[in-house]
């Protein structure tokens, strides 16, 4: 049976932002729903309301973010916040009203897939296990099998390939590896992540899909 891709809704009046979001979202294997009217979404939830989570801008034609969020809760859909909007005041509000989170522009990609995917864990929208080219991932128990076999990864290298599994076909730079796997208060040299990367390409056989990419870092490619 195949496994039903997560679907989730953006709600941005600026058309090349819900479309860079929209995009990116797609590469790393959900689907999207565009509107770029508050109003126009709400009437569309009555039709179709099966959405995994909600990402709204709050300053929206139509419909504010705000009042989006409570038809978003009728459904229980997480919602996170995409906003220019930064005063504490706003913050508070959609914290508070029942955002998941709330993220200002502008922002980092990678930093909101992150985000997405940590709200999806909290609401058990994720299977615990994901299979890719030749391996399985159980994410619950950190352990990596190929052909039915268990790969012995140390604690880096398993979040290393991860980010990589849940960032495929996207291009990571070094220091951003640096900053989701060793943390931010890491303060070796990005050599390490190039040191990982050699030891994960070797035990899996993944030095052709593994990309180093020219000047940045690298990419699963699949």
């Amino acid at each position: 049976m195949t496994k039903r891709r997560l679907k989730i809704l953006i709600v941005e009046d600026e058309e090349a932002i819900a479309k860079m979001i929209a995009m990116n979202l797609r590469v790393a294997n959900y689907d999207t729903d565009i509107f770029h009217d508050g109003r126009e979404a709400c009437e569309a939830l009555r039709e179709e309301h099966f959405y995994d989570l909600a990402l709204l801008d709050i300053m929206l034609p139509g419909m504010d973010g705000f009042e989006l969020l409570e038809e978003m809760k009728k459904y229980e859909i997480p919602v996170i916040f995409l906003t220019a909007r930064d005063d504490i005041e706003s913050k508070i509000q959609g914290l508070r009203g029942g955002a998941e989170d709330y993220i200002v522009k502008p922002f980092d990609v990678l930093e909101l897939l992150v985000r997405v995917e940590k709200v999806l864990e909290r609401n058990n929208k994720l299977s615990d296990t994901e299979k890719v080219l030749d391996i399985e991932i159980n994410y619950k128990e950190h352990t990596v099998k190929q052909n039915g076999q268990e790969i012995v990864l140390k604690p880096m290298e398993y979040s290393l390939l991860e980010l990589l599994v849940k960032n495929r076909n996207m291009a990571i730079s070094r220091e951003k590896i640096l900053n989701i796997v060793w943390g931010t208060d890491y303060y070796g040299e990005t050599r390490t992540v190039d040191v990982h990367i050699g030891q994960l390409r070797k035990k899996l056989g993944w030095s052709g899909y593994i990309k180093t990419v020219s000047k940045l870092g690298y990419r699963l490619e699949v």
